[in-house]
């Protein structure tokens, strides 16, 4: 009877314990939601008040960047002239979204402190626009739900596939 009392303390502290040490991985799943206006930092950067949103899922070519696209082609010759594909990023979402209501649903932080967030304005899920039209690429380190929307782009030859470009994170490395 005794070691049958010590067996079901036991086990209820180590629950006890395993919940406490749990417990905030549960609650951080819980998502933050953060809505108003954006004011549009970079292609897959925005900001909502004082909040720093990374749009989830997605890489956009840095403000700096330079990518090429067809400028003339002569039957099979063919000439490439360089653009700012990262401004052009950053142009393509403020006209999408600049100063307009949106609304993000945040799950974590970069090491940056940043929000990791999809953005939607009205019922547009922002992250998939920039990636479904070429103006960004699908992050596959962090996520896979952008990369049908990404082949569909290429397929298409829409946005930064028109051309020829360095992936964003391969370009930020040599810089």
């Amino acid at each position: 009877m005794f070691l049958n009392k010590i067996k079901i303390f036991l086990l209820i502290s180590i629950c006890l314990i395993f919940f406490l040490l749990t417990y905030n991985d549960v609650k951080s799943q819980e998502p933050t939601i953060i809505s108003g206006i954006a004011k549009v930092i970079d292609g897959d950067t925005i900001k909502i008040r004082k909040n720093k949103i990374r749009l989830y899922g997605i890489d956009a070519p840095e403000s700096k960047q330079i990518c090429q696209k067809p400028w003339l082609t002569i039957s099979f010759l063919s000439f490439n002239k360089d653009y700012s594909c990262g401004e052009i990023s950053t142009k393509k979402l403020k006209s999408k979204i600049n100063n307009k209501h949106i609304l993000c649903k945040s799950f974590n932080k970069d090491r940056y402190k940043r929000f990791i967030a999809e953005c939607y304005e009205n019922k547009t899920n922002i992250n998939r626009w920039m990636v479904q039209n070429g103006y960004a690429v699908a992050y596959r380190k962090y996520s896979n739900k952008f990369i049908s929307y990404e082949n569909l782009a290429k397929k298409e030859k829409l946005g930064l596939w028109r051309g020829t470009f360095e992936m964003p994170w391969v370009w930020r490395k040599k810089k």
